[in-house]
């Protein structure tokens, strides 16, 4: 089974934990080899995503939303074996408000989610608190 959208549980509760810190989201994505547009054009996962980034952009930066690391995941070393994902990257929101806001934007809902739709086959989005200690390990 894919996951591609939140489902409307996991939105709830998302909605119902504290808006008025920063978050963090931790994105993990695996790309369609040909992305899955309704009219069928011939464009690669990677593209169409590419045309997402491009859509929410704009959206993204105007919330206060920063990448604030990116990268290619090479070997899956501890996790289930069949699990492949071709981008990860941890997108930081000045608040839970600020991600509410992009994903409800009707710019960002039309003109970007049916990109992100079309490229992904599968991702995970996992919101995290930010912790104080950054430089300490354990």
């Amino acid at each position: 089974m894919s996951h591609i959208d939140p489902e409307r549980d996991a939105f709830e509760a998302f909605k119902g934990l504290d808006r008025d810190h920063p978050i963090e989201m931790l994105n993990l994505i695996r790309l369609r080899d040909k992305a899955a547009y309704p009219d069928g054009r011939d464009v690669t996962g990677f593209e169409a995503y590419k045309t997402y980034g491009k859509a929410s952009g704009p959206i993204f930066s105007r919330v206060g939303g920063t990448i604030i690391w990116r990268g290619r995941p090479q070997l899956l070393l501890i996790g289930p074996a069949d699990e492949r994902w071709d981008l990860a990257f941890i997108a930081r929101y000045p608040s839970a408000n600020a991600f509410l806001e992009m994903v409800k934007d009707e710019v960002y809902q039309n003109e970007a989610v049916p990109h992100r739709q079309a490229a992904v086959e599968d991702s995970r989005l996992l919101r995290h608190k930010p912790l104080e200690g950054l430089s300490e390990f354990g």
